[in-house]
Order: C-alpha cells, then structure tokens, then sequence
C-alpha cells in the first residue's frame, strides 16, 4: 500500500492527541496547581533503504538512508511556568511562590517518589501533614490532636498553638526539591507530579535560602493555562487534522486512479 496513508494516519493520530491535551488544558484553567500540557512532535523514520553512490562505477559502494514516515505526538510533557498566588483565607493552603515542589513521601505500594506543588493540606489518621492524596509530606511533620492555629512560615517552618504551652510549638520543617530534568515528571491528579524512570535528581533546600522559591500559607496557586493560547493552538492543530485528512484523501484518489489505467 501507497506509503501516503501511513504517513497521514500518523499525522492524524499526532494532532488528534495535540488537540487531546489542548482540550485538557483548557478544561482545567481554573484547576488549582495545574500544570498545562504540551505536545513534542517527532519525525518517524523508515529502516534502511539502500541508496547506491553514483561516483561508485562498480555500484557496490551502498549505504542505508532513513527516509520520512510520518510524525508521531509524545503528550507527556508540561509547562511548569509558575501560576499567579490567590489568598483563600485558609490556614492549610499552601503555595509556592517561584519554582520547586514540595516532596511526599514514597509511595507504599510503589515506593515511587511523588512530588506536589502546594494545594490543601490535611491532618492525616496518623496524624501527620498530608497531601490531597492521602500521602504524608517528606518531612513527616506529626500535629497533635489538640494543637490550633497552624502556621507555615515563607521559610518552611511549621508551629502550632498547644494547650499549656505559652509559646507556639515547632512541629517541623518543610523543605523545598528542585529537579534535574522536568521532562521526566508525569502529572496525576492534585498538583502531584511522579518520575517517569529513576534518571531524576532531587536538589533539596530551605525555602527562601539556598533556592529564592518560598512557601505561602493561605494561598492557592492557580493554573499556568492561558485561554487566549490554548485557542490559537487548538485552531492549528485543527488546521494540520485537516491537511492531514486532505494528504490520505488525494492518496486514495491516486490509487483509484493507478487501478482504472488499462495497459
């Protein structure tokens, strides 16, 4: 078969998926922490075909050429341009104002490393500090039954007021993670990201000291999203859908043709 409807289909199925991750984008403008996706195309290549060297009189000086095959859509990559802070007025909302995540603690059944950029926190049955999730922070960060009044510093620092105790009491220390390579992250729900291989390196520092990023209580950060792009971005890929729906139909009207030629 003609290569034509290979290298359609791929080009389909490309902004098919880039139309995909443009239309989860958008639905989730007003999602807390949202990361917006991008799409990464990739030319497809063919193995080898064999290419003789016209300078070679006896024809036997021949090599491989990869040749064009289409384009393939990888949709896992984000954006992670830090959104705009807005006040909640709730002591357990957090934010991170500048780059970095704040590190949870391996999952159980995985032991895979997750990572969150701030949200809602929430005192867990075991009584630590948790993400939406489920998963306590990195940091451990226990609170008593009793304790009121919890109050998360710009530097990570984690206080709450206890009953006979005239000073607040220090429950812990949230640090902040850098990473070697966002590419690798992959997004689940909540503003929690996962390492797709064992290739990522943390870097972790004290908010406001070895990275300028710090902590905001009372915050929530919004999406990254931009309604205006997502829209302009939405109509090209469109536009390619359709010139690529347009390549697989005049190679059909080519091979109806090549079929009606009598000898």
């Amino acid at each position: 078969m003609n290569n034509v409807f290979y290298i359609g289909a791929t080009g389909l199925n490309a902004q098919q998926t880039a139309v995909d991750i443009t239309a989860n984008n958008i639905a989730n403008m007003n999602t807390a922490s949202f990361k917006r996706g991008i799409v990464s195309f990739s030319e497809l290549l063919t193995g080898s075909a064999q290419r003789t060297d016209a300078r070679s009189p006896d024809l036997t000086n021949s090599h491989g050429v990869s040749t064009a095959s289409g384009v393939v859509a990888d949709p896992t990559l984000h954006s992670f341009v830090p959104g705009s802070l807005h006040a909640t007025g709730n002591a357990l909302d957090v934010a991170i104002k500048g780059d970095g995540f704040i590190e949870l603690g391996a999952d159980s059944t995985s032991g895979e490393t997750r990572l969150w950029r701030g949200g809602t926190l929430h005192v867990g049955a075991d009584g630590f500090l948790a993400a939406p999730n489920g998963q306590a922070l990195k940091a451990m960060i226990s609170v008593p039954r009793d304790a009121t009044d919890i109050t998360i510093g710009t530097e990570g620092q984690v206080t709450a007021v206890v009953p006979n105790q005239s000073e607040p009491l220090e429950l812990g220390q949230i640090e902040l993670v850098t990473v070697s390579d966002t590419r690798v992250l992959q997004s689940e729900s909540d503003g929690i990201f996962r390492a797709q291989d064992d290739s990522l390196t943390l870097t972790r520092a004290k908010p406001g000291d070895d990275i300028s990023s710090t902590i905001v209580q009372g915050y929530s950060e919004g999406s990254n999203v931009s309604l205006s792009d997502e829209l302009v971005s939405l109509m090209l890929f469109q536009r390619a859908y359709a010139a690529n729906a347009r390549l697989v139909q005049v190679g059909d009207e080519l091979m109806s043709i090549a079929n009606g030629l009598k000898r």
